[in-house]
């Protein structure tokens, strides 16, 4: 195999800048045989022209042509492998060893936790008489706003720790983000149902009994969820049906 990229560490500006708007691509060439393994070539690619002989060089075609095999992880954490590899782009091993612990920690703290958090926040806003717009726009700035910093800061561990990113994994944000945010998404919940199940049906009918039920309900619902990756087809699945009902009345 060829040698790693000389002046990782210290890559110029634009080439980071390129890495991490192609990770905001990662799965648009997703597939049944590499699945995010081309994405993480592409996202790489800016990195490997540095290579001697530049992207006419043998050494970058095969660097390349490594990168973009088979990888498995969450896309939004996949820049950690991406940083990581950019430093050890000969380590076979280390590629493997990277992408289930990516994958798991990623599915809990954003599938199962933060995106149906960031659903319920939204319909909350629709409870409390926001439109269909306030509702959507809510949901987008929040979801994406996390999303944006958790691939910015995947990238920046990655290429700053290298062979020792797997420490970074033991962050608390990505140990106990999933339990803090499943707490908060159930006191979020349990405010933001009634709400919204009152503003279908109206001032006035609604009776208390029904509203400390759904309360309860919602509350235990998401409490059991918030492990689960499942969870985000529910959430994003109640939030269709707010926004849906807001627009068609």
């Amino acid at each position: 195999m060829t040698g790693t990229v000389s002046a990782t560490p210290d890559l110029p500006l634009g080439v980071k800048l390129a890495i991490y708007f192609r990770l905001l691509a990662l799965q648009g060439s997703w597939n049944y045989e590499t699945l995010n393994g081309t994405g993480v070539g592409f996202a790489i690619e800016p990195a490997l022209r540095l290579l001697p002989g530049g992207v006419n060089g043998r050494p970058y075609r095969e660097a390349l042509a490594r990168e973009s095999r088979y990888f498995n992880a969450h896309p939004y954490l996949a820049g950690v492998a991406v940083g990581a590899l950019t430093r050890a782009e000969r380590i076979e091993r280390f590629r493997t060893a990277l992408a289930g612990p990516l994958g798991s920690v990623g599915d809990r703290l954003v599938w199962a936790s933060w995106l149906p958090f960031c659903s319920l926040v939204a319909i909350g806003i629709y409870g409390a008489g926001g439109s269909a717009l306030a509702v959507v726009g809510t949901f987008l700035l929040l979801y994406n706003a996390g999303h944006f910093l958790l691939r910015a800061w995947g990238l920046r561990i990655g290429l700053s720790r290298g062979l020792n990113v797997a420490s970074a994994l033991g962050n608390p944000v990505l140990r106990q983000g999933p339990l803090y945010i499943g707490y908060a998404a159930a006191l979020v919940g349990g405010l933001a149902l009634p709400l919204a199940l009152q503003r279908i049906t109206g001032p006035g009918r609604v009776l208390i009994g029904a509203i400390i039920a759904a309360v309860v309900t919602g509350m235990l619902l998401l409490a059991r969820l918030r492990e689960r990756a499942e969870g985000w087809r529910i959430a994003l699945g109640v939030l269709a049906v707010f926004v849906l009902y807001s627009v068609l009345t």
